[in-house]
């Protein structure tokens, strides 16, 4: 699993595409053959897992030879290269309700939920609606630092995607594009041993409001003047 780990980290194709049994043969076969049966242990796992792709998916060995390359490289395109991500697929696969092999794109998404998952973070929905959650209440509280924070790195994720929300007016698709750069960026933060520290005070990026927001300020504080008048 070593070799199969560093050869996707490295974008090694030729490496990689001899692991999947596609191209030119090393001199040494014995190593050649070491690096194959670690691709086939993945396959051989899945396959306990979801029997029926043996009489189907898998049924020809051409087939298999064929997905191998296939996985390995929407590995290397989606960046999981570490065993932990493997393993959270893994863990994902066996609670699985399905006897069907999974397609790359959903065991890559297993990968990456298992690894939120074990870091402590929430998904992309997650972090999109405690964004959303963070805006509407901002103003009720006296600084960021007095929130209700679920963790340290929910302090540092969601006051960091607000700001760049705000100061440059984000619609929500944009957003949730920040949200999933940011949960791969906290993830591997924490995977690597870091400790990510409580919340402290910042200085918070100056914000020019736009001409619509200066308006609604002053409608909103003329309906106020009204309504005291009376």
């Amino acid at each position: 699993m070593r070799n199969l780990v560093s050869a996707i980290q490295n974008r090694d194709a030729g490496a990689l595409a001899r692991m999947a049994g596609d191209g030119p043969q090393p001199v040494d076969r014995g190593v050649h053959e070491g690096v194959e049966r670690l691709v086939d242990a993945l396959f051989s796992n899945l396959k306990q897992v979801f029997p029926a792709s043996v009489s189907t998916a898998l049924k020809d060995p051409r087939d298999e030879a064929s997905a191998k390359r296939q996985w390995i490289a929407a590995f290397a395109e989606n960046d999981i290269s570490t065993k932990q991500q493997l393993s959270a697929g893994m863990k994902h696969a066996r609670a699985s309700a399905s006897p069907f092999w999974p397609s790359p794109g959903q065991f890559i998404e297993w990968c990456k939920q298992g690894e939120l998952r074990s870091a402590g973070l929430p998904d992309e929905d997650g972090l999109y609606d405690m964004v959303m959650k963070y805006s509407a209440r901002r103003g009720l509280i006296d600084s960021p630092e007095a929130y209700p924070w679920e963790s340290n790195a929910a302090y540092w994720m969601v006051t960091g995607l607000y700001s760049t929300m705000r100061a440059n007016n984000l619609s929500e698709p944009e957003l949730r594009a920040k949200c999933r750069a940011e949960l791969r960026k906290m993830a591997s933060r924490i995977e690597s041993g870091e400790e990510i520290p409580p919340p402290r005070a910042q200085l918070e990026k100056l914000y020019m409001p736009t001409a619509s927001e200066k308006a609604l300020d002053n409608v909103a504080r003329l309906k106020a003047l009204v309504r005291k008048g009376r």
